[in-house]
């Protein structure tokens, strides 16, 4: 009889580290859940922040051109047509 009982604290104990184990993860998880979304919103933030940029450096990049440089003036009558192109649709739209 005894050696049952012996089993069956064993099988307790090991139970017992068993959940254990298994709030730790949970503990552990909830840790890393909370990390990733951090890190999800830095990248968000990332991310924007380099659109931002980059509709500073094509606003640049025009205002260079309108002002003589030679580097972008292609670029910035492509843009200059395709505003005019809109308008005059718009214009359209408006006549019909």
């Amino acid at each position: 009889m005894s050696e049952i009982t012996e089993i069956i604290d064993a099988l307790e104990k090991k139970v017992q580290k068993l959940f254990a184990k298994i709030d730790d993860l949970e503990l552990k998880n909830q840790a890393l859940q909370q990390q990733l979304k951090v890190s999800v919103e830095e990248i968000q933030q990332h991310k924007s922040a380099k659109e931002n940029i980059v509709k500073d450096f094509e606003a640049l990049k025009m205002t260079n051109a309108l002002l003589g440089s030679d580097e972008y003036k292609r670029d910035t009558k492509l843009k200059i047509n395709a505003l005019i192109r809109e308008i005059d649709y718009c214009i359209a739209q408006l006549a019909d």
